[in-house]
């Protein structure tokens, strides 16, 4: 994890990225994320309805691919074009009381069926949390489009621990905000399709 009052150069993020690239997970748990609950973890789980059909099917998929679900301006992934596959590692940005929280986490696993897309991140050693998050989409016989989100975590740094309410309120709102963004996605394709 490093810090920044301004946002990081790309050096700073490829040097980062760099020494995260051999770094060890911060949790046992491998693919937990697939399961419903973790013991002794905070364990999350959303969904939405953000469309219908195949357009929106694959408007949705561009936009995980692309790493869209981080809402800006407060979030962003670097290396965006870092594609969906086990073994990627990326730095995962979030801006909070001003600061830029410079963060890295690996996809664990990823997948891509006729009805279902998408993967699972965990945290590295220079992450403030421990744990991993899924994001995917599920297309149901109707043709609806669901975004969905499961993490389970913990604080990794004791002042991160110190500041449990804080964490998990922006934990809530990164949710709420990367829903609303993969609907308003979809809407705006929609729009544009009419």
């Amino acid at each position: 994890m490093k810090v920044s009052l301004s946002f990081p150069t790309s050096k700073t993020i490829s040097t980062f990225l760099q020494k995260q690239a051999k770094a060890k997970f911060t949790y046992h748990e491998l693919e937990g994320s697939k399961r419903s609950e973790v013991a002794g973890c905070d364990n999350d789980y959303s969904h939405r309805i953000i469309g219908a059909g195949e357009a929106d099917w694959e408007v949705a998929k561009e936009a995980l691919r692309n790493w869209e679900q981080f809402p800006a301006p407060w979030t962003k992934i670097l290396r965006e074009r870092t594609p969906l596959k086990k073994g990627e590692t990326v730095a995962v940005l979030f801006r909070i009381l001003g600061i830029w929280w410079i963060n890295s986490a690996r996809i664990v696993y990823d997948f891509d069926e006729p009805n279902r897309f998408g993967f699972a991140y965990g945290t590295l050693l220079g992450h403030l949390e421990s744990g991993e998050e899924c994001f995917w989409l599920e297309r149901d016989a109707d043709g609806t489009v669901s975004y969905h989100i499961r993490a389970f975590s913990n604080p990794y740094y004791w002042f991160v621990k110190l500041a449990y309410p804080m964490a998990r309120y922006y934990q809530r709102q990164f949710v709420l905000q990367s829903m609303a963004h993969m609907e308003s996605v979809c809407a705006a394709a929609k729009k544009q399709r009419v």
